[in-house]
């Protein structure tokens, strides 16, 4: 099963149908209700077709408790679910599909939410039943189903967000944990008891009871460190700190992002790693659109870098299907240095430039129809900036086409960077297009 379409209107060809869209992928399957037309015919009429609240809040419960279901069940990425009442996506395990289309079908059609209310409780985990206080040893098969370093990684990130540390570890066959309370985390929830409802301090007064069992010894430190030391002071202190990185991510990263910054800024900083499956022979690659898929494959992810660094709308390269000639002959320019990719151009052939003298303000100048090579993009890994690698990306251009560098055209608008690129390698002006 590739794709389901379900319609709840009577007339499937009316744009204003209601209809259910099942797609699936390898972890998951996502369940989205499609009201899109539905509400734009509503906003013609001046009518309303916003979600009531309590609507909303069923759809929010079960989606809440699909993703925790998934994590848990070793799911390793992360969800982009849009919010509002045009689309309403669920991803679900697989076995909760025919579940999840006649609750969101009952809810569309009759209001009624409690399918919606019962596949939540059934999705959900007793994540508060596994942090609770004290030390235990959680076994597979009856307290959790899924491998133990799996359910682990899950419950470090669920106990962060309770505010606590887990001092937890994986055996063969089960989970020991012992939830502690971090202080600090005590003291924002007694500051700010309006942003916890309803929090209750059930770990720092905790006392094991005689009879707990007692974790086995593994190694590690034979004695505690930290007993009776001072707690630590804590202050505030006004910064003005931007939340923008500079390889094009946030700072501030949501639970489950924090990885994937760490992972996409070293790509940034150091390139992205050349796969072994391909056989790369010298230290440049000219990828074409006939190229292989594993070539193109690697220039688009390449080409995600400079996209996420620039805030672009659309990547620089998109020819992943079946391989085809272009009339423009697009083609990219893959530079390698330690195992990584560390440079990368993309270009076509194009008959329409004019000149410009690079003074800032200054008129285009005459139009010019010779064919040349035009530069839509070049992207150098961070570690390699301001080495020539961009110099070079931009001579092997005008080297494979059979021209000076001087005849090589440039997309406007031009960056920052690329302005002192060009200034760099033609200082009397250069061709644009």
């Amino acid at each position: 099963m590739a794709e389901r379409t379900i319609y709840l209107d009577a007339d499937p060809g009316d744009w204003r149908a209601r209809k259910i869209c099942v797609r699936s992928s390898r972890w998951y399957v996502t369940v989205e209700l499609d009201r899109d037309g539905y509400v734009d015919a509503a906003d013609s009429r001046g009518a309303s077709a916003e979600l009531p609240v309590a609507y909303a809040d069923a759809v929010e419960a079960v989606r809440e408790s699909s993703i925790d279901r998934l994590w848990y069940e070793g799911f390793p990425g992360n969800f982009l679910l849009g919010t509002g009442s045009r689309f309403i996506t669920l991803p679900v395990p697989y076995m909760e599909l025919e579940a999840s289309i006649e609750a969101l079908r009952l809810a569309e059609l009759d209001r009624d939410y409690s399918k919606l209310h019962v596949l939540a409780g059934r999705l959900a985990l007793p994540v508060e039943k596994w942090l609770a206080p004290g030390e235990r040893e959680l076994v597979r098969g009856i307290d959790f189903d899924t491998s133990p370093p799996v359910f682990l990684k899950f419950l470090r990130g669920k106990a962060k967000k309770h505010g606590l540390r887990l001092n937890g570890r994986a055996a063969a066959g089960s989970v020991w944990v012992r939830p502690v309370l971090l202080p600090v985390q005590k003291q924002i929830r007694e500051m700010r008891p309006e942003q916890f409802p309803g929090w209750v301090d059930r770990w720092s007064d905790h006392v094991d009871p005689d009879d707990a069992l007692l974790r086995p010894w593994v190694g590690g430190r034979g004695q505690n460190l930290s007993l009776g030391a001072t707690p630590v002071r804590f202050g505030s202190v006004e910064l003005s700190v931007g939340s923008d990185c500079r390889c094009g991510m946030q700072l501030e990263a949501e639970w489950g992002r924090a990885e994937a910054h760490a992972v996409h800024h070293a790509a940034w900083s150091f390139g992205v790693q050349v796969p072994k499956n391909l056989d790369w022979l010298d230290d440049l690659a000219v990828v074409t659109t006939q190229s292989s898929i594993g070539w193109r494959r690697l220039v688009y992810k390449v080409a995600r870098l400079p996209q996420r660094e620039n805030h672009y709308d659309f990547r620089s390269w998109t020819h992943l299907g079946e391989p085809e000639k272009t009339e423009d002959d697009r083609r990219a320019y893959l530079l390698k240095a330690n195992g990584y990719v560390i440079g990368y151009l993309v270009a076509h052939d194009t008959d329409h430039h004019r000149s410009w003298d690079l003074a800032d303000d200054s008129p285009d100048g005459d139009m010019d129809d010779r064919l040349r090579p035009r530069i839509d993009l070049v992207w150098v890994a961070d570690a390699y900036r301001r080495q020539g690698v961009g110099a070079a990306l931009v001579q092997k251009l005008a080297d494979d086409f059979g021209c000076q560098v001087g005849d090589v055209s440039w997309s406007t608008p031009i960056s920052d960077a690329g302005l002192t690129l060009a200034r760099q390698l033609s200082p009397g002006g250069i061709w644009i297009s």
